[in-house]
């Protein structure tokens, strides 16, 4: 009987480790989710759901890219603005003419990677910390899209350019019908973990974040490797543009407050502010939780200023707690 009780007891440790290696942060969403499905019982049903998640799909891929700069020590604040600039651009060089949609989605590519090569170049070359200098970026692209813009929406974005945000897959098994926003957010999240988990770089990109002086004397290019990591935040910066313009349109504002959305998102998910620390899936699953979070705040009827004071409480909760896990890390 006594054997029976400690194999038990055993097993039951076995299974509460287990449970304790799950990140808190899905224990949060799942807790978001039902009390959202308590409210709206409507919420449980796939049309509904991949609604949802359709207009999460931007924040998710943007958290996803703005992992890689955290991780590596950074931060890119430059991608709320980067988001307005894709699609006042978008809807400019477009001018109502559906077959340049291709060309014009090129060309927000190239302009995304050029933004992520010249933050690099500030924080790498001329040796400016890259909080100051993506803040720097974010005034400059905002008044460049205002000034592409003329200071007002311009332009429109026709149906093959709307189609990424807006269109569905139909008669999709199971699902009913699948939003092409949640297939590129599958393809974006796909090559993320593969590329950060997956490879070295991944891991160059944290040991870069931990201690970027003793990476550098072990023989790693550090300039290189934050330079992809500010790349990949651009390159998921303009992805995101192009699915808010495609179901949101034409707006002078549709990317501003993105970049501490990005950064809260992140850090919900558990990546520490300082650097050397992070999961994607786990970025995502912080976005997906801020955006629970906005929707549970609204079926409550409180006001929108609380998404702000949200976001602070985050933020400043993270850099408390990355600051108190380095002093006993020291001790």
């Amino acid at each position: 009987m006594m054997t029976l009780n400690a194999q038990t007891l055993a097993t039951l440790r076995q299974r509460l480790r287990w449970l304790g290696a799950i990140p808190p942060i899905y224990v949060v969403l799942i807790a978001l989710f039902v009390w959202i499905w308590i409210l709206n019982p409507n919420f449980s049903q796939s049309t509904v759901f991949l609604s949802f998640l359709r207009r999460a799909t931007p924040l998710l891929i943007l958290a996803a890219g703005q992992l890689f700069v955290i991780v590596s020590g950074g931060f890119d604040l430059s991608v709320g603005s980067l988001i307005t600039l894709t699609v006042l651009g978008s809807a400019v060089m477009l001018d109502n003419d559906p077959s340049r949609t291709w060309w014009v989605i090129s060309v927000m590519y190239l302009i995304g990677i050029g933004v992520g090569l010249f933050n690099a170049f500030v924080v790498n070359v001329l040796r400016v910390s890259s909080f100051i200098g993506t803040l720097g970026m974010l005034l400059a692209l905002k008044g460049l899209a205002l000034y592409w813009s003329s200071g007002a929406p311009a332009g429109y974005l026709p149906d093959n350019f709307r189609i990424f945000g807006r269109g569905v897959v139909e008669d999709v098994p199971l699902l009913g019908r699948l939003p092409y926003a949640v297939i590129v957010l599958i393809v974006f999240a796909t090559i993320a973990i593969f590329i950060y988990h997956g490879t070295s770089l991944g891991k160059l990109i944290k040991t870069v974040g931990d201690n970027p002086q003793a990476a550098r004397l072990s023989g790693v290019r550090v300039s290189w490797v934050r330079t992809i990591a500010f790349v990949t935040s651009s390159v998921s910066a303009v992805t995101a543009g192009i699915l808010l313009g495609g179901f949101a349109g034409v707006s002078t504002n549709v990317g501003d407050g993105y970049e501490l959305e990005a950064i809260s998102a992140v850090v919900l998910g558990g990546a520490v502010l300082l650097g050397g620390q992070g999961s994607v899936p786990n970025a995502i699953a912080g976005a997906l939780t801020l955006r629970a979070l906005f929707t549970l705040l609204n079926l409550l009827g409180l006001s929108a200023p609380v998404r702000f004071v949200v976001q602070g409480i985050i933020i400043i909760g993270a850099a408390a707690y990355a600051a108190y896990s380095m002093r006993r890390s020291s001790k």
